[in-house]
């Protein structure tokens, strides 16, 4: 990180040369709103990269500087909360991109057999994207839903208490029905996710 800037990695079928995305008006002006909640205003940056994020894919070096001028912080500052939160993406990723959690509870009670799942499912290593651009997952630490472990945050929504099993019927389901599982920041709205599917799986 010495450089000061994040690696990018380019997607599958589009070149370096290819025009660079930016952030919408809608966006900044969504920011401007946000901004409104808080007695600093510089507490929205996190919004602010969920927004960056929401319009370019991931957090790039475009990201990082546009909420760098929107917010007035130093590039530096807001690099470092981009690094930090894993629901930022620092890298592009598939439509549905599954973050499965690794840390003790979870991994007592199997979530290393999710990952081997994923892994063989989509024959792609963690944050790699399938070929197609729809599917990819990483693992990542505590998302605190320790009592429903395991479990993995696939976009914005919480699946629980997984088998290898039942997570295959989530990726079937998803195929048929391509749910819209993102929280959009600009809209303000969760995406409706899968019919009938619980919120949370307490049991």
């Amino acid at each position: 990180m010495s450089n000061g800037s994040l690696n990018v990695t380019i997607q599958p079928g589009r070149s370096a040369a290819s025009p660079a995305k930016s952030v919408s008006a809608k966006a900044a002006e969504r920011l401007e709103v946000i901004k409104k909640r808080y007695p600093d205003p510089k507490s929205a940056v996190m919004a602010a990269l969920y927004l960056a994020q929401e319009e370019l894919g991931h957090i790039n070096q475009t990201a990082l500087e546009w909420v760098s001028q929107q917010m007035g912080m130093p590039l530096i500052h807001v690099q470092e909360v981009a690094t930090f939160y894993t629901m930022y993406y620092r890298q592009p990723v598939g439509q549905y991109h599954f973050q499965v959690c690794r840390t003790l509870s979870c991994a007592l009670r199997g979530s290393k057999q999710l990952s081997e799942h994923l892994h063989k499912r989509f024959h792609v290593a963690p944050q790699e994207v399938t070929a197609d651009g729809m599917w990819s997952y990483e693992e990542v630490e505590c998302l605190g839903s320790c009592g429903t472990a395991p479990m993995c945050e696939l976009n914005d929504h919480y699946f629980e208490n997984l088998t290898p099993e039942k997570l295959e019927a989530i990726i079937q389901r998803i195929e048929r029905e391509k749910p819209d599982l993102r929280l959009s920041t600009v809209n303000d709205q969760l995406g409706e996710g899968l019919k009938g599917h619980t919120k949370s799986e307490i049991i």
